[in-house]
């Protein structure tokens, strides 16, 4: 993660980009590193939120080149399984991308999200609405706490 802070907003913008995506980290922990290393929590915030989303966007688009027919092969998946997520997935459409910033799960969402085909433009919708939350949250709680936030993140982190 320190790769990243070194390349100030560019590095934020790769790591929360990447960190929205199948890679396991947490673009918070990205997000805390930069305003403690000095960078403005404003600016933090557009290159977390945006490279946050963009990276939802790639998770719904490798959902969106999926097949049936691969998670029945390669995943053992059976068709009842899939149409009873389908049906979930459905049923909730897009607002379940406003959940993508989620740990662990919003990645599964994404490309759920994708497979199944929902409405792009709406998915996209929400899971920006979801990620300015997110995002703004901490930079409140941030402009707030200062300092005290920053080292409550460290805790959590380590």
């Amino acid at each position: 993660m320190e790769s990243f802070i070194g390349l100030g907003y560019a590095g934020l913008f790769i790591g929360s980009f990447l960190a929205a995506t199948v890679i396991p980290f947490s673009s918070d922990i990205i997000f805390a590193a930069a305003v403690l290393n000095g960078l403005d929590p404003w600016i933090s915030f557009a290159m977390a939120t945006s490279g946050n989303w963009l990276g939802s966007l790639t998770s719904y688009g490798l959902g969106y080149l999926g097949k049936w027919k691969w998670l029945e092969k390669f995943f053992k998946v059976k068709p009842e399984q899939m149409e009873k997520q389908r049906a979930l997935i459905t049923k909730y459409g897009a607002v379940l991308a406003f959940f993508t910033w989620l740990p662990f799960i919003g990645d599964l969402i994404s490309i759920a999200l994708g497979f199944y085909r929902i409405n792009l433009i709406v998915c996209s919708i929400f899971s920006l609405i979801g990620r300015i939350v997110r995002f703004l949250l901490w930079t409140l709680l941030y402009l707030q706490f200062g300092d005290k936030f920053l080292e409550f993140i460290k805790r959590v982190a380590t």
